[in-house]
């Protein structure tokens, strides 16, 4: 048996020693992280979506309502299996239908060339409450449409009349003014020509004659000018009473302090007159406008010959040239 010689001996000593310039560092792995709560929790997750996950109720029904509307919208003409699998088909087939081409005789305009469709009942109610819903629907909604235009036209009409029912209320007031001055003037008239003294006429100017005694056309404009004005005089007394009292005269208070105090001012009417019921003047106010500024129209061109509407004075009773008696008839 050969015995090893120092040539083989050396080789193996030479492939004991590393190979430095061959060799493969490899890279330092990192230490393995724990695995937080949340981490597993999603892990799980995905791995049981991988595997398949049992879908929901609602999720079934979503895909069984997609699959239905799918082949509800699909026609039956279209799949050649389905056609030849299909007995109503069949049986038209025999009786000479063919697809695109409608029933009956070829005269049949306008005759339908595809089946009817399916409406698939899902609810609980019975057949034709759905178009019951839409009638009461529809009436609900024309019920609302006309009641809608019902109120607009009513609030419209309101304010149009409070409106016109304002105006008619100021022309009251003119007139009456009108009629008070006018009364007034014929009242000094007679006086300067019965005395024929004018200074006697100016003194008298201020009436002092009970309200009940005016004339009920005008009367409510010179109760509502003394309420005003007593109201005034309370405000000043209230104010004065704070260092004097409201009786008080002072023998050396000029005259134009006196008239710009309102202390020279006769009062037209005393303060019981006020406090005083008046039937007669409530049932006047409880006319209409238009009725109130009629009467006093006839009042003014009766008495003074005077159109309110004109605004003039006409020499006669004839009133020639007027147009009328109400302010339609000016226009």
């Amino acid at each position: 048996m050969p015995t090893q010689g120092p040539a083989r001996a050396e080789s193996e000593e030479e492939d004991e020693e590393d190979d430095y310039m061959n060799m493969v560092i490899a890279e330092p792995t990192k230490p393995k992280e724990k695995e937080t709560y949340t981490q597993r929790r999603l892990r799980k997750e995905r791995e049981s979506e991988a595997k398949g996950r049992v879908k929901s109720k609602a999720e079934r029904a979503a895909d069984e309502a997609a699959a239905r509307e799918a082949a509800l919208s699909k026609s039956l003409l279209e799949d050649p299996a389905t056609s030849s699998s299909n007995k109503g088909l069949a049986m038209m087939a025999k009786m000479g239908f063919k697809p695109g081409v409608a029933l009956g005789s070829k005269d049949n305009i306008g005759a339908r060339l595809e089946p009817v469709g399916i409406n698939m009942k899902e609810d609980r109610g019975g057949i034709g409450l759905d178009t019951e819903k839409k009638r009461k629907f529809r009436e609900e909604y024309e019920n609302e449409g006309n009641r809608v235009k019902a109120e607009e036209g009513e609030y419209r009409e309101r304010v149009r009349s409070e409106r016109e029912e304002a105006r008619h209320e100021g022309m009251v007031a003119a007139a009456m003014r009108v009629a008070e001055r006018m009364d007034g003037e014929a009242q000094e008239e007679a006086l300067s020509r019965s005395e024929g003294n004018e200074a006697d006429a100016k003194k008298r100017k201020i009436s002092t004659k009970p309200l009940k005694q005016i004339n009920i056309l005008w009367r409510g404009l010179i109760r509502q000018r003394e309420e005003k004005e007593r109201d005034r005089r309370m405000r000043y007394d209230l104010h004065q009473s704070l260092s004097r009292l409201p009786t008080y005269d002072d023998p050396d208070e000029d005259k134009e302090d006196k008239r710009a105090l309102g202390k020279d001012v006769v009062q037209h009417t005393l303060v019981e007159d006020l406090e005083e019921e008046d039937p007669e003047l409530d049932t006047f106010k409880a006319l209409s406008p238009l009725e109130r500024l009629h009467k006093l129209v006839l009042h003014l061109r009766e008495e003074y010959n005077y159109c309110f509407f004109c605004k003039y004075t006409y020499p006669d009773k004839e009133m020639e040239g007027c147009p009328g008696l109400t302010e339609e008839d000016h226009d």
